[in-house]
């Protein structure tokens, strides 16, 4: 049973190139390179084969999803009812091991313990499928994971985690009516650096190693949620509900149990969702409603061909809400990280406005299959360049104050929200760059008002169905006194091999 086919078709139609390059090629498709030298030495020395890709020349690939890089089924239903549910199932097993150079002499010190130099996952990763019937499809995405760091012993801290992305049933109510029941990863927005109709990012994120947002934003924890969709000639409408099952939890909380689902970062608020998409040709306008809570928010996204290698897009979402500074310090209070009655630092109104978010740009592709996206990203709750100035003044006179700037910080990327009010983003994927099968991607985030930035550099080879290899180095770039430069991560290293069954 297909699970809302439908949206591949809808997104494809809406933007058609712009996220081309974000998918791994899928491994039904793949070719199966010769058994050459490098195949031979890989499979019989993949440490050294990954360092030497790694130190002759930092290449940069896309990594996207783990699970887009799993062998994909069939995804049709049989034309009547099988006798008994079939299964379609995508199984690998991932280790990535990173290293990373931290900064000194910071001048909001950081509180707590040290960031890890080092860090080794080893993951179990699959994604299962199941016809129960000529209408009722099964989904099921799971990734087990255990994790070894530089001074840490058992028992302290964290060392494995489950993260259940999705599980959820699917049922055909009538022709082109569609009812999914279940966790789902529900994903909204033609952008790639910045999604503001993605109204269902906060709080999702699990490990990995890119730091793509295209990956973030496919291999994450799902919603639990009522999701029905129908399909007109017109175009599409949808309707989600999301029940709030737990009170907001702490940031960095620890799991209650060694398969603990998460519930209680996708399900601390109520939810309805309704969704427009409306077939205008090569133009594919779509409205959302969101009722978060007490809060409404409105948004909409649209894309367009410009010639035969540009497509242009862009996404926008408004609606009342406090400024970030406010909404982190409210969040602490909330959850008892933070005291209450402790002042909202650096100074902020904490009354909530109409705040906008926006996200601009487009996709150009090459006659090499070269995809370079360049977009404007903007988060007015975000903080301005006066507040930057108050949070280093304010961090750096008093060590008792870090905490709450860097408190503040940890929140954004919790929610997965800018910390910074303007962006650039730009990102070039090139397939098949220094030989077959091994594609490299470049992406950087810039902050337009202290000129530091985030860049990424990668390399993937996908050596034959089975296996596949990556390679990537991270950077944060800036004075001391910068949005990347303030980070105590400068740099780091991973390499990564995945093994599909």
């Amino acid at each position: 049973m297909r699970r809302f086919k439908q949206e591949a078709l809808l997104f494809e139609k809406r933007s058609k190139n712009v996220l081309s390059d974000c998918s791994a090629p899928s491994r039904e498709s793949a070719k199966p390179t010769d058994k050459s030298f490098l195949v031979l030495f890989f499979k019989k020395e993949p440490l050294a084969f990954l360092l030497a890709l790694l130190l002759a020349g930092p290449a940069l690939a896309d990594e996207n999803t783990d699970l887009d890089m799993i062998p994909t089924g069939v995804n049709e239903a049989p034309a009547t009812p099988p006798p008994a549910a079939v299964a379609r199932d995508r199984i690998a097993i991932e280790t990535a091991g990173s290293m990373g150079a931290l900064r000194g002499g910071m001048v909001v010190p950081q509180p707590g313990a040290t960031p890890a130099r080092y860090q080794l996952r080893t993951s179990l990763d699959g994604r299962w499928q199941w016809d129960l019937g000529h209408d009722v499809s099964a989904t099921l995405s799971n990734r087990i994971s255990v994790f070894a760091r530089d001074g840490q012993v058992v028992g302290e801290g964290r060392t494995a985690s489950n993260d259940l992305r999705e599980a959820y049933v699917t049922w055909e109510a009538a022709a082109r009516s569609y009812l999914e029941v279940g966790r789902i990863n529900l994903r909204n927005g033609v952008a790639l650096g910045f999604n503001p109709t993605d109204f269902f990012r906060a709080r999702s994120a699990v490990d990995q190693a890119s730091a793509d947002p295209s990956a973030l934003r496919e291999n994450r924890l799902g919603t639990a949620m009522v999701r029905a969709q129908h399909i007109a000639d017109w175009g599409t409408l949808s309707l989600a509900y999301a029940p709030r099952l737990y009170d907001p939890t702490r940031l960095g909380q620890a799991a209650t149990a060694p398969l603990d689902p998460h519930f209680d970062r996708t399900n601390a608020t109520e939810r309805m969702l309704a969704t427009l998409h409306v077939d205008i040709g090569d133009v594919a306008p779509e409205l959302l409603l969101l009722k978060d809570g007490e809060r409404t928010r409105i948004g909409g996204n649209i894309s367009a061909p410009i010639g035969q290698r540009v497509v242009a897009y862009a996404e926008w979402s408004g609606g009342a809400a406090q400024s970030l500074i406010a909404e982190a310090v409210a969040y602490g209070i909330r959850t008892g990280t933070l005291p209450l009655g402790v002042p909202v630092l650096p100074p902020s109104g904490t009354g909530a406005r109409f705040s906008n978010d926006f996200a601009a740009g487009f996709s150009w592709t090459g006659d090499s299959k070269l995809t370079v996206n360049v977009e404007y990203l903007f988060h007015e709750a975000g903080l301005s360049r006066t507040d930057w100035r108050r949070w280093y003044a304010l961090g750096h006179a008093s060590p008792a104050l870090a905490g709450e700037m860097w408190y503040l910080r940890g929140y954004a990327a919790d929610q997965q929200m800018p910390s910074a009010r303007q962006q650039l983003f730009l990102r070039g994927n090139l397939p098949d760059a220094i030989a077959r099968d091994i594609d490299l991607t470049a992406l950087s985030f810039i902050d337009l008002d202290d000129g530091s930035a985030m860049a990424q550099i990668s390399s993937t080879w996908n050596i034959d169905r089975q296996w596949t290899a990556g390679a990537y180095l991270t950077g944060n770039f800036g004075p001391p006194r910068s949005e990347h430069g303030s980070l105590k991560n400068a740099a780091s290293a991973t390499l990564q091999v995945q093994r599909f069954f």
